[in-house]
């Protein structure tokens, strides 16, 4: 008898109450990793995630399935480039729940999202990455994604945040 995994992507409905489960968990997971920061989320946020993103209209998910158990999710917002005046899909997190990595999930993901940005016109696909995550560097360089800069003797783009 043959083990076989079947892998499955579904567009998140954040209303649904397995989604909106899974996407918290997954969301959990991702909290919990060091590329994450290693705190799990608060008991407030986890069940009430889902239904916010819902409010937002430029937001969508995917989650991805291995054998019917939760093992990926990538959340995107739409947003728009200026320079070129077409939209952008920006990826705010992707997420591969430990035993599921190494398995080509967060590409199996990303293709996902690529066939998305194209079918919405898109110019580009943004996303940040901690520069100590060597795998996900990787990962994402292998997808083809590279440093954003404008030219060369201005350096390279980062990432800032002020918390509010």
């Amino acid at each position: 008898r043959e083990n076989a995994m079947t892998t499955v992507l579904e567009r998140a409905n954040y209303l649904d109450s397995k989604h909106a489960a899974d996407i918290g968990h997954l969301m959990n997971c991702y909290a919990s990793d060091p590329m994450g920061g290693g705190n799990p989320l608060s008991t407030e946020i986890t069940p009430r995630l889902a239904n916010e993103l819902s409010k937002i209209p430029h937001a969508f998910s995917v989650i991805c399935y291995v054998s019917g158990k939760p093992a990926g999710l990538i959340n995107c917002f739409d947003a728009f480039s200026t320079f070129k005046c077409k939209p952008i899909v920006n990826v705010h997190d992707i997420v591969v729940v430990e035993e599921f990595r190494g398995q080509g999930i967060s590409h199996f993901l990303l293709q996902d999202i690529q066939k998305i940005a194209v079918e919405k016109n898109c110019c580009k696909i943004t996303l940040e990455v901690l520069e100590g995550n060597i795998p996900a560097k990787s990962s994402y360089i292998k997808f083809g994604f590279t440093d954003y800069e404008l030219d060369p003797s201005h350096g390279k783009a980062l990432f800032w945040e002020k918390e509010l």
